[in-house]
C-alpha cells in the first residue's frame, strides 16, 4: 500500500514562494508516476503537475512557469516548488501516485482518475 504524507503548507502573501513536500513509502518516488493536485473550496480537485520515472513533467497551464515538481530519490520525497503565488493558488494541495512508471499521455497525466493513491493534503493560503 502506497502511503503519502504532505507537508509545507502555510500562509503567504501574493508574489511569495512556498515549497511543499510529499514523503512517500518505499519504492514510490522514482518508481511510479506521481502528481500534485489541489482543491479550493467549492471547486473540483484539479491536477497541478505530474512527473514520471524518466523525469518527464507536465504542468497545468495555470501554474506553468511558476511551479516546479521535483523528486528527491534519496529521501523518497516529492517536492512542489511554488513561486509568484497568486490568491487563486490558495487550496488544499494533495500528493498522489499511480501504480505505473509512466504517466498517462498529455493532459491525461493530470486527470484525477489516473491516481488511486492519495495523501491527506496540506493547506496553502495566499493573501492579496
Amino acid at each position: 500500500q502506497v502511503q503519502l504524507v504532505e507537508r509545507g503548507g502555510g500562509s503567504v502573501q501574493a508574489g511569495g514562494s512556498l515549497t511543499l513536500s510529499c514523503t512517500a513509502s518505499v519504492y514510490t518516488v522514482g518508481f511510479v508516476c506521481m502528481g500534485w493536485f489541489r482543491q479550493a473550496p467549492g471547486k473540483e480537485r484539479e491536477g497541478v503537475a505530474s512527473i514520471d520515472t524518466a523525469g518527464n513533467d507536465v504542468y497545468a497551464d495555470s501554474v506553468q512557469g511558476r511551479f516546479t515538481i521535483s523528486p528527491d530519490y534519496a529521501k523518497n520525497t516529492l517536492y512542489l516548488q511554488m513561486s509568484s503565488l497568486k490568491p487563486e493558488d490558495a487550496a488544499m494541495y494533495y500528493c498522489a501516485a499511480t501504480p505505473t512508471a509512466q504517466c498517462a499521455l498529455g493532459p491525461a497525466a493530470l486527470e484525477r482518475s489516473e491516481y488511486p493513491y492519495w495523501g491527506e493534503g496540506t493547506q496553502v493560503a495566499v493573501s492579496s
